[in-house]
Parts: structure tokens; C-alpha cells; sequence
């Protein structure tokens, strides 16, 4: 299987979304509703967000990140010593049956390239009475500053127009969809609901030199894009993110939804 993600730069990722997801993990962790001494596995672990979160608490016995892209891992494993990092499949976890106390997935079950498959391996690997927990980025009505970028670059551009069509439409991402999946997949006990937090620029320059350097879809277009369009879009994008004020300080709000299920 394959990941719906470009990630091959693991910086570049840190820099446009992975330096926000630590804000979103302590509150989605507060949601998950641990329990001391679980093995909890993180899937689609990423840059580690989440796993350091997680490792940071002190509370689970064990703690493992699992990601399909080999660089986020490696990149991940540097960074903190306390977890377990392995390269895999969501769709093909690595683990045995029933061997996972508690499963999280933060901002990456939308990417993978068969949700419903993923949701069953899941299942299999949690034990009963295990619990899970899952988060997504509401792309269409909750993730500014992407909307700011695909809205503006689509009024210019058919190919913005299309991607921004295609990475809006993705699996999970409608209401109610993530927890519906849970459900799907055998769960019990579900529970759908959502999380906002504020994402912090310190000025356009901050907004759009991650973009302009972007992994995933974001890099994708850019990447794709000719140099002329692309500033021409930039310049308006600019004109968005200023609205009529100085250059400086915008806290864009970042809502995702957020599913909770027991095995």
C-alpha cells in the first residue's frame, strides 16, 4: 500500500504543520483518556508529535510509533529515545493480534491509502476492552490558513482548483466520518466530536515561506506550479493574510475532529 502523503522531507514538514501538531496532541491526549501502564501505539507517527507527548507523560509502559515513510521515522527516532519507532503500513500493522492497549492516530488516517482497511487493522491489533482514539484536520471548515492558500490559489489556477478538490474530498474528513469509521470497523462505545487551537504566524513571511518549501499536498502544487503563477498567487495570498493591516502577529484558528472507541 501506499501513503497519499509526500513525505520524503521531514524538516520541510516540521516547518508548514509538524511545529503545530504538538499543540494539538496535549489536548487530544487529555481526550484519549490513558490509562498508567498501557502499550499505546501511535499510527502514523510522523516526525513524533504525538509519541514524544506521550513519552513525555511518564504514564504508559511502552509506547510505539508506526509510519510508511522511512525519513519521518529515522527523523523521529532522533529526536526521542524513550519509543519504539518501526516503519509499516497502517493497512498492515506490524503487530500481533490483541497485543495494543490503547491506539492514537493524530492527523494521518485521512492520508492512507484504504481508511477502511486501516480501521480493521486497528481492531485487530487492540485488545478487547483496548481503546482508541483518532484525530483529522477539518480541511473545508476548520484549517485556516490551508483554505487561505487553496481558496485563493483555485481563483487563479484550475489545477489549485483540482487538488484543492481532491484534498478536501479525502476520506474521514466529513462530519461525523471518522467516528462513522470507528464504528464500521467494530467498535464500540463511539464517540465523535472536535478540537481547536489556534495556529500562530509572526508575520506573512513566517505563513508562507513553509508553503513556498511544503511537503504533501501543499509542496505537491507548489512544487508543480510555474514560478510566474506562483508568485502571482503569493502576492495575492499576501493580500489575504494582511486584510487591510500592517505586516505582523495573525493567530489563525485549526479545528480537527476527533473520534474516541473501545474494542
Amino acid at each position: 500500500m501506499a501513503s497519499r502523503y509526500t513525505a520524503s522531507d521531514p524538516g520541510a514538514y516540521e516547518r508548514l504543520m509538524g511545529r503545530w501538531s504538538p499543540r494539538l496532541a496535549e489536548p487530544f491526549l487529555d481526550h484519549a483518556g490513558l490509562v498508567a501502564g498501557e502499550t499505546v501505539l501511535d499510527i502514523g507517527c510522523g516526525t513524533g508529535s504525538l509519541t514524544t507527548a506521550l513519552a513525555a507523560r511518564a504514564e504508559p509502559r511502552a509506547v510505539i510509533g508506526v509510519d510508511i515513510a522511512f525519513p519521518f521515522v529515522r527523523f523521529a527516532a532522533a529526536q526521542e529515545s524513550r519509543v519504539a519507532f518501526v516503519t509499516g503500513d497502517a493497512c498492515a500493522l506490524p503487530f500481533a493480534d490483541a497485543s495494543i492497549d490503547h491506539a492514537l492516530s493524530l492527523l494521518a488516517l485521512n492520508f492512507v491509502s484504504n481508511p477502511a482497511q486501516a480501521m480493521s487493522e486497528i481492531h485487530r491489533v487492540v485488545r478487547p476492552g483496548g481503546r482508541v482514539a483518532a484525530a483529522v484536520w477539518d480541511f473545508a471548515g476548520g484549517l485556516v490558513y490551508q483554505r487561505i492558500f487553496w481558496d485563493t490559489a483555485a481563483a487563479l489556477d484550475p489545477a489549485a482548483s483540482r487538488a484543492r478538490a481532491k484534498q478536501l474530498s479525502a476520506p474521514l474528513l466529513a462530519p461525523g466520518a471518522l467516528a462513522a469509521a470507528l464504528a464500521a470497523a467494530g467498535f464500540m462505545e463511539v464517540h465523535g466530536s472536535s478540537m481547536t487551537i489556534r495556529m500562530d504566524y509572526a508575520d506573512f513571511a513566517d505563513y508562507w515561506e513553509p508553503i513556498a518549501a511544503a511537503t504533501g499536498p501543499v509542496g505537491d502544487y507548489v512544487r508543480a506550479t510555474p514560478p510566474a503563477l506562483l508568485a502571482e498567487i503569493r502576492g495575492k495570498i499576501r493580500d489575504a493574510y494582511l486584510s487591510g493591516r500592517p505586516d505582523g502577529l495573525r493567530s489563525l484558528a485549526a479545528t480537527a475532529w476527533v473520534a474516541t472507541g473501545r474494542r
